[in-house]
């Protein structure tokens, strides 16, 4: 019960705070300020959470609707065709600091072993939803790709594009390798839909929603965040002043 409490608590914090961080990071002083607290979640929600898991859930407690957030229905051609064509083409590319690249069908990321986990969704935006998550754990991918030592991040790529930028993520590898940390193509043990991230999503569980990727093209492990997009390790975290480190 005190983990949950902790989770609640630190999820609403988050929202708070979040929902004024661009007015903040305004300022250098801000700025400078906003990322001494983030190095200060991180370690503080590390030395707290020390590699537990996070709340699972009984079937009864499942949301009756899981809503789309942000993109909802990526607005390109290619996504078009392939969602038209069930997915039945798509590819889920492992790239960058890795011994052995690869290239998963859909069929590949069935067959290795899955994880189903029902657990809650926790948006910045105040709102939560509890569902039932399947798919293989992040973990397995990588060491079938085999890190190579100097990686020290995973990139997560989308196919959504807002405002001209594609969508990305990024985790460090304490969270790319927890055991809650899955490739998910199942909500609610049936096929991801469109809106929740078709046909796989990021399921981060220890970090706000949207580090939790949706629409994934590919997983790129790298030594440094500095030479992607901005420099801050994601999409929103670029653009509004997000923390790279939501954990919750």
């Amino acid at each position: 019960m005190a983990n949950v409490k902790r989770r609640g608590f630190l999820a609403a914090m988050g929202a708070s705070f979040l929902a004024g961080c661009t007015k903040i990071g305004q300022t250098e002083a801000g700025q400078a300020a906003f990322d001494a607290s983030e190095s200060w979640h991180r370690i503080v929600h590390r030395f707290l959470g020390n590699g537990r898991l996070v709340k699972e859930y009984d079937a009864s407690a499942i949301s009756p609707t899981f809503r789309g957030n942000g993109t909802i229905d990526p607005d390109n051609a290619a996504y078009r065709a392939a969602a038209a064509a069930g997915f039945a083409d798509w590819r889920l590319e492992v790239a960058g600091l890795v011994e052995r690249p690869l290239s998963l069908s859909m069929d590949d990321i069935r067959a290795l072993p899955q994880r189903s986990q029902i657990t809650r969704h926790d948006c910045v935006e105040g709102w939560s939803a509890i569902g039932q998550w399947t798919g293989p754990q992040l973990s397995l991918i990588l060491d079938e790709a085999r890190l190579a030592p100097e990686a020290r991040f995973i990139v997560f790529r989308c196919a959504d594009n807002l405002n001209g930028d594609d969508y990305y993520e990024s985790c460090d590898l304490d969270d790319a390798y927890h055991p809650q940390t899955i490739v998910a193509h199942q909500l609610n043990e049936e096929p991801l839909p469109i809106k929740n991230g078709a046909p796989l999503r990021m399921r981060i569980e220890r970090q706000l929603g949207y580090k939790h990727a949706k629409y994934l093209t590919a997983i790129e492990a790298v030594a440094s965040l500095d030479d992607i997009g901005k420099g801050k390790g994601g999409y929103w975290e670029d653009r509004s002043g997000y923390h790279w480190y939501a954990g919750i």
